[in-house]
């Protein structure tokens, strides 16, 4: 289960990334689920999620606008595999399955930015316009985040 979990968690990440780590951690901070003893104890940390949210709240915003890169360009991308690989080794190391969640979380954010850049594409023609097909792809991460961190047993 926390396998799938990291997964799904980095599917997120895919979408956008700094939802993920951002979600995981506030988990972690209301003690949804336990890493205080684990190397990543620090994103149960009193500061850490509001460090992400501001991040995801920024990013929300500046992926609005037109002059944002593809999130399939090498940075892009790589920030979207690093944020995965932090959110899915959270959520494993609650159970002692850090390395696991790791890579299922990498796993995911491949899964999750060239699948969600081919659904966004799909949307936004279909409603002629990018900005519908971004706002839904916002609140499928936000939601879908909420949802996997809720989960974790």
């Amino acid at each position: 289960m926390f396998l799938l979990l990291a997964l799904l968690i980095g599917v997120i990440s895919g979408l956008r990334t700094m939802t993920a780590p951002a979600a995981v951690a506030w988990g972690a901070a209301l003690g949804w689920f336990d890493v205080s003893q684990t190397p990543l104890a620090f994103m149960g940390y009193r500061w850490t999620p509001w460090i992400f949210a501001v991040l995801a709240i920024v990013e929300l915003i500046a992926d609005q606008l037109p002059s944002t890169p593809s999130r399939k360009v090498p940075m892009q991308f790589g920030a979207r595999i690093v944020s995965g690989a932090l959110a899915g080794a959270t959520i494993g190391a609650a159970s002692s399955l850090l390395f696991g969640g790791l890579i299922a979380g990498v796993i995911g954010a491949v899964i999750g930015t060239y699948g969600g850049a081919a659904a966004r594409s799909r949307l936004a023609a279909s409603f002629g316009k990018d900005l519908p097909a971004a706002l839904i792809e916002d609140a499928v991460a936000v939601i879908g985040a909420v949802l996997i961190v809720a989960a974790v047993p």
